[in-house]
């Protein structure tokens, strides 16, 4: 069987895209071909390259303001490793509607929030003003709509009354690196039927 090409694209340390990584083996229906960074300094560069994956950085900063500049350089990378998937995993750039339509229906996030709540930054501490009893992540494919499109998976979590947003982004990332690689596989098989954990 061929499997499907997923590329992963990172701007930090790059755990999802390890627990990502680390889960296309054996009968996984897809593996990694290229991770790609819009920062040259992002710790997930080493770990994917340690685990023989391509890397490539395309720096936004040069385009300044240019989204479609820097969209266009990052597209280059992209096209020659031929992704079947495209996977987002802690990037912090927001794209473009061009850029998303280019590879609609291939493309997935993780956001950590239960959405349609939270969409953006801050998620956690937001969360915990609202006074919510759980909150979790998300995963979605990408639409043009930041945080938007149709869902694919979510992890909860119960919030504590003790809990700080810096305990509560611990709690939903130790579910992310499980949700994430379940969303994957089940995608990449052409399944779309959403993930719910636990």
């Amino acid at each position: 069987m061929s499997h499907k090409r997923v590329a992963i694209l990172i701007s930090g340390g790059g755990s999802n895209m390890v627990s990502l990584v680390d889960s296309m083996t054996g009968d996984h229906p897809a593996r990694p071909c290229l991770v790609l960074s819009n920062n040259a300094d992002a710790g997930g560069l080493a770990k994917a390259a340690d685990r023989g994956i391509a890397t490539a950085v395309v720096d936004h900063r040069p385009f300044g303001g240019d989204r479609a500049a820097f969209e266009a350089e990052l597209c280059k990378p992209l096209l020659e490793a031929k992704p079947d998937i495209i996977c987002l995993a802690g990037f912090m750039r927001v794209l473009t509607g061009d850029f998303v339509s280019r590879f609609q229906g291939r493309m997935l996030n993780i956001h950590p929030s239960l959405l349609p709540k939270y969409k953006g930054l801050n998620t956690h501490a937001r969360a915990i003003a609202a006074g919510d009893a759980e909150h979790g992540c998300t995963v979605h494919e990408v639409t043009a709509a930041l945080d938007d499109g149709p869902i694919l998976g979510q992890a909860r979590v119960k919030i504590a009354p003790n809990d700080t947003p810096e305990t509560l982004a611990r709690k939903v990332l130790e579910w992310e690196h499980k949700l994430y690689p379940a969303v994957l596989e089940r995608f990449a098989r052409g399944d779309k039927a959403p993930v719910m954990l636990p």
